[in-house]
């Protein structure tokens, strides 16, 4: 499969990280991004760790929120 933009610079390609959503132009899955953010990282630290921009963190924001708007949770019991 070849590499698909999802989202506005998130891309997901079956060969790179299994299929995950990844900032676009890096190897750095979403979810990775947004658990350093929710453990209280910078922006700045995580550009550094992982050499991405602040457009890619926001770009990964963006896209959690979109994932996040479309999710239907119920109640159990």
């Amino acid at each position: 499969m070849a590499t698909t933009e999802v989202a506005p610079g998130i891309v997901i390609d079956d060969a790179v990280q299994a299929g995950k959503p990844l900032i676009k132009g890096t190897r750095v899955p979403v979810e990775v991004v947004v658990g350093h953010l929710a453990a209280g990282d910078s922006m700045a630290t995580i550009c550094a760790e992982y050499g991405v921009t602040e457009q890619g963190i926001r770009a990964a924001l963006g896209y959690a929120a979109r994932l996040l708007g479309d999710e239907t949770v119920r109640a159990v019991g």
